[in-house]
């Protein structure tokens, strides 16, 4: 399982994210906050918002936050009103590169994305000049060593759109992002718990990137990542560990 290694990526991604709980907490506030001001406070009738709360309990993130967050953006309280911007661009050896951001300034992050792709090798695109090779999806993983005849039986029969064994052993269910939750509740429900689960931009096509590329590579979505606006980094390069 060395190189080239999907679960390895995977793995490396989270355990960044698990560092950074303070970051954390920050993106699913803003999280919540985008959500409930776009589609309302109340969780049952919003998917956006019930999957922040998701990921505010994965984080630790106290529920009397996450509810004056709500109240915040449904304009209960007063507080800081967030707005979206996705910024595209090119890393190492023509990796493709989407950032998320939400900001209050968005003079202020254009000027940190863009000087951080300029900086660390990379170039920012216009708009739309990536997306188009990632797909907008619900994806669970399961660790190598699952089994891919149970996850398949169950996943479709939920509603999944495929089933994807990597070369490396792991389990790849993808879903509309709609059907994304009760695809998820059904697997659980089955004993089936992914290692990841989350709607993503997932790479359609991936370039392998290896010694001083990967390294350079990394380092671009490192200083990305800790960027205070950013939310989310997707790329489509596979980093040799």
């Amino acid at each position: 399982m060395a190189g080239h290694s999907k679960w390895a990526n995977i793995q490396h991604r989270k355990g960044r994210q698990d560092e950074k709980r303070g970051k954390a907490w920050t993106r699913v506030i803003r999280e919540i906050m985008v959500a409930a001001r776009l589609g309302g406070g109340d969780p049952t009738a919003n998917p956006r918002l019930r999957l922040a709360i998701e990921k505010a309990k994965a984080v630790n993130l106290p529920v009397d936050t996450v509810k004056r967050n709500i109240d915040k953006a449904t304009g209960n309280l007063e507080g800081v009103s967030y707005e979206e911007i996705r910024y595209e661009g090119y890393g190492i050896g023509g990796a493709a590169v989407i950032v998320d951001c939400m900001t209050d300034n968005r003079v202020r992050t254009v000027a940190e994305v863009r000087h951080a792709f300029s900086k660390y090798g990379g170039n920012m695109g216009s708009e739309g000049s990536v997306a188009f090779q990632f797909k907008h999806c619900g994806q669970l993983v399961f660790a190598p060593g699952t089994s891919e005849d149970k996850v398949m039986e169950v996943a479709l029969e939920a509603g999944a759109d495929d089933v994807i064994t990597d070369d490396d052993g792991a389990v790849e269910v993808l879903t509309a992002p709609l059907e994304f939750e009760s695809v998820k509740a059904t697997l659980e429900a089955a004993g089936l718990k992914p290692e990841v689960a989350e709607v993503t931009m997932r790479a359609e096509n991936e370039i392998e990137l290896s010694g001083e590329d990967a390294q350079r590579m990394q380092k671009l979505l490192d200083v990305l990542e800790d960027l205070d606006d950013v939310q989310d980094v997707y790329h489509n390069a596979l980093i040799e560990e």
